[in-house]
């Protein structure tokens, strides 16, 4: 009996996670990603989706929670396309220098980047590179529940050309030849990633050359390789020589691409590739070039030439009218940072509505999620986000974390700073 007590019990609490109660939220505006903008919405979430959104006077189920935010604006659950949230920092090491961890404790401290994200107003995240299966291991520990976080879309370890291994040792498959690019990608896709990261060119951190590191021979057969096991691949492309093989290849998403000439930028189009640019990375690079990151003389100002060259190769890219979306490429201290990129693509000629677009559908289609993320309608997962201001008149509503109130995932409030005691769960 007592087996039997404690089973009913155990089945008990499980439903009771698992079977949220539903909830009516009323915000005094709510930018629902379909275009709509719907003034004293009230969105009613049924387990861990959207069952209606109306406005007014809407019928509420007997026995809902209901949530006031209508001092509010809602947006859907914000989307950052190019992560590293096992880079975490403890504040006083430099970051590059800090020792080995094993990889259970690297999974357990990214639990406060994915906080900071959730803060951000970030409730999906694609990451990109990662050592030892850590971003597998946690993705999979957030869609059990077992863990507080962003839902997470990864590629595992990236795959690079061998070269100097000289520290900080590069994290990633080393492949050479076609034969060898299959194989890396064939590994990647076999451990459980969802997307495929290659490395077509140098560059990171104070390192801000573009050399191509791939061969176009190298880059095609890794692109089919991807497609052919139904997956798809994101090639980071620091340099125009890259970008060029990379959009020829028919890759799925750009990185950083800088220095992108006319022609590139075209195909690009044509072929609807999305653009991930990353410019505001490398600005707060620069603005704890010293006192964090410990740059060597010159890094700063190779730093801002980049940052310029890279807006205006994004701005042209948006003229031509290339599918961008928000990355904040978020290492380190950059968490809790990822939509002031969004700043840069206003700057570019965005207007609001269109920056907001770029971190909810634009990265949902990109996800092939286009159905379930992105927006806050009957049938997508309740992510859902309330912010301070209007974004549609000031982008800096959503992105700026402190105008960030309160965030809901799957259903689940997951941050709560509308109390006045800033509370976060």
């Amino acid at each position: 009996m007592r087996s039997a007590r404690f089973l009913v019990v155990l089945f008990f609490l499980t439903s009771s996670t698992v079977f949220a109660a539903t909830k009516v939220i009323k915000f005094g505006k709510l930018v629902d990603g379909t275009g709509r903008v719907i003034t004293n919405a009230v969105v009613i979430v049924e387990d861990d989706r959207v069952q209606s959104v109306a406005s007014g006077n809407a019928s509420i189920p007997g026995g809902a929670e209901v949530i006031d935010l209508s001092q509010y604006t809602g947006v859907p659950g914000l989307i950052d396309a190019h992560t590293h949230i096992m880079w975490y920092w403890d504040g006083v090491t430099a970051p590059r220098s800090e020792p080995p961890r094993h990889p259970a404790v690297t999974v357990f401290l990214a639990q406060e980047n994915a906080q900071k994200a959730l803060e951000a107003g970030v409730t999906t995240i694609r990451n990109l590179n990662a050592p030892d299966g850590t971003d597998l291991a946690m993705r999979d520990l957030i869609n059990m529940g077992k863990m507080i976080g962003p839902r997470m879309f990864v590629s595992g370890l990236g795959i690079r050309i061998t070269r100097s291994t000289a520290p900080p040792a590069p994290i990633g498959i080393m492949a050479d030849g076609v034969d060898g690019v299959i194989h890396a990608v064939r590994q990647v896709i076999a451990s459980g990633a969802d997307w495929v990261k290659m490395y077509g060119s140098t560059g990171g951190f104070d390192d801000v050359t573009g050399f191509q590191t791939f061969t176009f021979e190298e880059v095609k057969a890794a692109v089919d390789a991807t497609h052919a096991l139904g997956k798809k691949i994101a090639i980071h492309c620091y340099g125009p020589a890259c970008a060029r093989d990379a959009v020829r290849a028919g890759v799925d998403s750009l990185e950083h691409a800088t220095d992108m000439d006319d022609q590139t930028i075209a195909e690009m189009v044509k072929k609807k590739i999305y653009y991930v640019p990353t410019i505001d990375h490398n600005q707060y690079y620069l603005e704890n070039a010293d006192s964090v990151y410990h740059f060597p003389p010159g890094a700063k100002e190779r730093l801002l030439n980049y940052i310029q060259r890279n807006f205006e190769t994004a701005k042209k890219a948006f003229q031509a009218g290339a599918r961008m979306v928000v990355g904040s490429d978020a290492v380190y201290n950059g968490w809790g940072l990822n939509m002031r990129e969004l700043d840069w693509f206003v700057k570019m000629g965005m207007t609001p509505a269109q920056a907001l677009k770029a971190a909810t559908t634009e990265p949902a289609a990109m996800l092939g999620m286009e159905n379930s993320l992105g927006a806050v309608a009957p049938g997508f997962y309740a992510d859902i986000v309330a912010v301070q201001g209007d974004p549609l008149a000031d982008i800096t509503a959503v992105s700026r974390r402190e105008n960030v109130r309160w965030v809901m995932k799957a259903g689940r409030v997951v941050v709560d700073k509308t109390k006045s005691t800033g509370k976060t769960n």
